[in-house]
């Protein structure tokens, strides 16, 4: 279930509740008169099911609350209520196939962001994984991976895609070429001053390294698991269980890609680099083109439900 705050102009409180009313899987409806100061009106509350609570949403912004008033969505952990076991069983579909557009929009939006604090976890992620394939360490590499927030801008640029909307692509793209430009350059300097320092030397790095070969020698199986975790990545974010993304974040290597072409370019092994920077495009464009492939079967596998609800509603 997820939990609703509305914040109801007078003019729109007929509309809202007559919304809320004709609602499949709406209940523990409340309305506060004139509780709300800034901007003015009723505070009303509700419960929605999952997977009826796209289609809500969408009905309540038709009525222009979201420009005049408010609409607030939260997730309800627990809810004891046979009113709520009727919402939901009255709901068509199962709320784990659910996908709450409004909600996916949003994250992805916030996730997709060139912000200073992105570009510090990339940067970072990046050098952490330089030191993991000097070293030959699949501990570091793996640390790397789980730092990275590239996921973010790749989910917002698959999700723009299906919606067919070209800023927030745009801005998606921005984030994360804009991103991992920074990172391998600002990684080249750290390279040569690990050198510098004495810490990095060309020997470890041309030496055999096992552990990490794979991240500059792509191929076929390259793409195939990039695919999966793309297809991974948008079912967690979708159906609401972020902890999946941290094993979708192991599963492919963008960050490492990106540092071994970093450390290989500061060395002039332009052969590593070159292998470095497909084994990274082959990810980016595996994962992308999963993710979107993923979204379109979600919304195309959804209609149904909603068909069933518009006649429910009609009868």
């Amino acid at each position: 279930m997820l939990h609703l705050r509305l914040i109801v102009p007078t003019g729109l409180r007929r509309a809202v509740l007559d919304v809320l009313d004709d609602s499949v899987g709406v209940t523990h409806v409340a309305r506060l008169p004139d509780a709300a100061l800034r901007p003015p009106g009723d505070l009303v509350l509700c419960d929605v099911a999952r997977e009826a609570a796209d289609e809500l949403l969408g009905r309540l912004r038709a009525t222009g609350l979201a420009e005049h008033g408010a609409i607030d969505v939260a997730p309800l952990e627990l809810t004891i209520s046979a009113a709520a076991r009727q919402a939901e069983l009255a709901a068509p579909g199962e709320s784990s196939d659910a996908v709450v557009w409004e909600s996916v929009t949003e994250i992805t939006n916030e996730e997709s962001a060139l912000s200073y604090t992105y570009l510090a976890f990339i940067v970072t992620a990046t050098m952490l994984a330089a030191c993991g394939v000097v070293l030959d360490s699949s501990v570091l590499v793996v640390g790397a991976m789980v730092v990275g927030p590239e996921f973010g801008p790749l989910a917002g640029l698959c999700v723009a895609i299906v919606q067919r909307r070209g800023r927030p692509a745009l801005r998606s793209l921005d984030a994360l070429i804009g991103g991992f430009v920074l990172a391998i350059a600002l990684t080249i300097l750290f390279a040569l001053m690990m050198d510098g320092l004495g810490l990095f030397t060309e020997a470890e790095f041309a030496a055999q390294r096992p552990n990490t070969a794979f991240i500059w020698q792509p191929d076929a199986l390259s793409f195939v698991v990039a695919f999966l975790a793309g297809i991974a990545g948008l079912l967690s974010l979708t159906s609401a269980k972020f902890g999946a993304l941290v094993g979708v974040a192991i599963s492919v290597t963008t960050v490492p890609a990106a540092a071994n072409a970093a450390v290989a370019l500061a060395y002039g092994r332009f052969a590593q680099a070159r292998g470095s920077s497909l084994q990274l495009l082959i990810n980016l464009l595996g994962i992308v083109l999963a993710g979107v492939l993923t979204l379109l079967v979600q919304r195309a596998a959804w209609r149904p439900a909603r068909r069933r609800r518009a006649a429910a509603r009609a009868d």
